[in-house]
Order: structure tokens, then C-alpha cells, then sequence
């Protein structure tokens, strides 16, 4: 490119050139100057060539007088990249101290200045000194303050210190924020408790191809699901809910979060129908567990979506759990005590444990309680649970069952 625009200047100057001698050789004209005593008269044509002649010998002169300058400047700068090359590559390798002294030397170039001084910063937080980190940002913050608001807050989040990093992001110099920006200020945000504000981020991130799409796809869920369990009332909760895409307000994730936070916020119905609507378009075992757990009343009701939807997942141990947390819920120990056997049977958890002792409790069989307990803990840690004195056959069967046939999932299955 710069081959071509220099052809082009000199084509232009020769043509430019051409005309000029044209118009002199049809009348080359006069030039007179007079200065006091001294009298200069001479053609026009003469006085052009003589003033072309003067011009270019300054130049000469100019670029003669000026090499030297040149060439220590031009010195200067390699040696300025080069410390810099290195600088950035001692940091890398963790030489904290070789490479902070090499990036400040660098900074004295101004067209490496920015890069060097956030590498510098960068190399001073490695070895942990916080007040050096910022004198070495501090000369970014008047002309480069997107680059000093980026680096800020890498190096505060890198310090578990969020609020700092937003509050460098949020600065009105450093707006509007690169995309690297964007993406730290939704960590910062996230690391604050507020996932909910960073979940409206994703339109700028996603826009500005601040990261990778799969990446932004596990971060919406994962922040989905926390901006319901951080929302403070139940409009902010709805809001959230219903901003939600289709997909995700069928994730087993988001609608547990969903369900819980309403149901703490006395919303039950709400909480009851999120997860009846989610089981019903996709079977879930732990939204199925989630179902009986949740604090609210309608007990009646969910009994009869868990007795409708055993009847398409018998082998379920969160619907057996479910089921027998809602019947115990109403007194019914003795269906709840059999459901909760089916539910050991069929590879339930250590919360199968807990609730069979929870209810032996209750009923005040201690003994029983206290086994159910330690089998709770010993099926938490991995081990397996020691049977309870006192089963009758038909739970003996049930568990027998359990281990000679399993389900296409590789779950045990009960046969009837």
C-alpha cells in the first residue's frame, strides 16, 4: 500500500510538473524583488527551478542533521519492544520481580506504555504487592480508562474483592465497556449476590462475542437459577420467572430454584404448579424428591399428582420419598412407612434414611429411629446400611428384589 500511494505522489508531481513548464514555455514571465539597495530580477521559470533547488537541499540537510536522532529513537523503541517481549514473558513464567522491572523500563515508550504498564501491574500482584499494582495503573486512568477499568477489575476479582472491580467497571470514563469488560462486570456482579443483574447482561455478551457460546449458554442457566433464589419478593421472582426462555423454565435446575424461593415467599400455589408442569413435560427424580419436600400445604393435591404419576414411574425413588413425606405430612405413618421402603428398595439415599427415621421417631420407636439415623450416615459416606431388626417379610422382598433386577437406567427395579 505505501508503494502504491508513493507511485501515485510521483506520478501526480510529474504531471503537476509537465503542466507547470507548459505554461512557463508559453510565457516564462518575470520575477522582480526589490529590497532596499539589493535588486533581484530573474524569469519566472529560473526563480521556480532556483526555489525547487533550495527546498530540496534543506531536506537534505534536514535528513542529514536529523539521522542520528532517528536512528537512537528508532534504538530505543526496539529496546523498549524487546523489554517488553521479555517483561510479558517473565510474568508468564511467574519471574515477578525480572519481569515487573522490565515492563515499568518499557513503559517509558509511549506506544507500548499501555501494555506494558498493565503487564507491570499484573507482575506486582503476582508477588502480592497491592499498592505497587495500582501506582503502575494510575498513569492509564486519564487517557486509557476503558484499559485501566479491565485490569482493575482482574486484579480485584483475582482478590476476591468484587465490590472494587464493579465499582472501577461502573466508572463513567471507562464507558462504554469492551467486551472484556462486560464479562468481568457480570463476574463481579455474580460474586455480589447478584446473579439476577448479570443474567441481563447476556444480550451484550452474547452480541459482543465476549465469550464462547457454549459458554454463555451453562452461564445463563447458572445464573438463572441463582437470580430466583436471590429474588427479594415475589413480583421480582415473577418478573424473573417470566423472563426466563421456554427451555429454561423447564430445567430441572431453574424450576427447583423457582419452586423453593416461592415457597418461601408463601407463594404455594405458584411453587406446586412450577414443578407439576415441569414433571409432566419431563421426568425429573429430583424435582420428583423436591415435590414432597416443599414447606407448603395443598396436601391432598400433590398426593394425588404423586399417586397419578407412580403409576408411570413405579421405580422412582424421589416420587416414593415424595410420597411418603406427604403421607406422614397427614398422619398416615403406616402408607408412608411402605412407601419409604420402596423408595430403599429402589436405590434411595441416605434422605430415604432420614425420613424412615424421622418417622420411626415420631411413632417413638427410638431404637429404630437411631439405626435409621446411622444408616442415613453411612449411606452419605459411601458405605452400605445394616438392616433393621424387626422388617417384615414382604420389605426383606422388596430389597431382595432391588438387588437381582435393575431398571434400562441402571437403577433397581421393584418387581410387583
Amino acid at each position: 500500500m505505501n508503494l502504491f500511494r508513493s507511485l501515485l505522489f510521483w506520478i501526480i508531481l510529474a504531471l503537476a510538473g509537465a503542466l507547470v513548464a507548459q505554461l512557463l514555455a508559453q510565457d516564462p514571465g518575470e520575477v522582480i524583488v526589490n529590497f532596499s539597495d539589493w535588486s533581484y530580477r530573474k524569469s519566472l521559470s529560473y526563480t521556480l527551478l532556483l526555489l525547487i533547488v533550495a527546498v530540496m537541499a534543506i531536506w537534505v540537510a534536514w535528513r542529514v542533521l536529523s539521522a542520528p536522532f532517528v536512528i537512537l529513537r528508532r534504538r530505543r523503541k526496539k529496546a523498549a519492544r524487546m523489554r517488553l517481549i521479555d517483561g510479558l514473558e517473565a510474568v508468564h513464567q511467574g519471574h515477578w520481580s525480572r519481569g515487573e522491572k522490565l515492563l515499568d523500563d518499557a513503559a517509558r515508550d509511549r506506544e507500548v506504555a499501555t501494555v506494558a504498564r498493565i503487564g507491570a501491574a499484573h507482575a506486582a500482584s503476582g508477588r502480592g504487592d497491592l499498592q505497587a499494582s495500582r501506582r503502575h495503573l494510575a498513569p492509564l486512568l486519564e487517557q486509557h480508562a476503558a484499559a485501566h477499568a479491565v485490569a482493575s477489575a482482574e486484579l480485584a476479582l483475582a482478590e476476591a474483592r468484587p465490590a472494587d472491580a464493579l465499582a472501577a467497571l461502573d466508572a463513567p470514563a471507562a464507558q462504554p465497556l469492551p467486551p472484556r469488560g462486560l464479562a468481568l462486570r457480570a463476574d463481579a456482579l455474580v460474586a455480589l449476590g447478584r446473579a439476577g443483574d448479570a443474567y441481563g447482561l447476556l444480550g451484550a455478551l452474547r452480541q459482543q462475542q465476549a465469550l464462547p457460546a457454549a459458554r454463555l449458554e451453562a452461564l445463563e442457566a447458572r445464573w438463572a437459577e441463582a437470580g430466583l433464589r436471590e429474588a427479594a419478593d415475589a413480583n421480582v421472582l415473577a418478573d424473573r420467572w417470566e423472563a426466563l426462555p421456554k427451555p429454561l423454565r423447564s430445567d430441572a435446575a431453574a424450576v427447583a430454584a423457582y419452586a423453593e424461593r416461592a415457597a418461601a415467599l408463601r407463594w404455594e400455589d405458584a411453587a406446586a404448579r412450577s414443578v407439576e408442569q415441569a414433571l409432566d413435560a419431563r421426568w425429573n427424580d429430583e424435582l420428583a424428591r423436591l415435590y414432597g419436600r416443599l414447606p407448603i400445604g395443598r396436601i391432598d393435591e400433590r398426593l394425588g399428582h404423586a399417586e397419578r404419576w407412580l403409576q408411570a414411574h413405579p421405580a422412582s425413588p424421589g416420587l416414593l420419598l415424595s410420597l411418603a413425606r406427604l403421607h406422614r405430612s397427614k398422619g398416615q405413618w403406616s402408607q408412608a412407612e411402605a412407601y419409604l421402603h420402596r423408595a430403599l428398595a429402589q436405590g434411595g439415599n441416605a434422605e430415604a434414611w432420614e425420613e424412615l427415621g424421622h418417622g420411626f421417631a415420631q411413632a417413638g420407636e427410638d431404637t429404630r429411629a437411631r439405626q435409621c439415623y446411622q444408616n442415613a450416615l453411612r449411606v452419605a459416606r459411601g458405605e452400605a446400611p445394616v438392616d433393621i431388626p424387626g422388617r417384615d417379610l414382604k420389605q426383606k422382598i422388596y430389597d431382595q428384589a432391588a438387588i437381582e433386577e435393575r431398571d434400562e437406567h441402571g437403577l433397581p427395579r421393584l418387581r410387583e
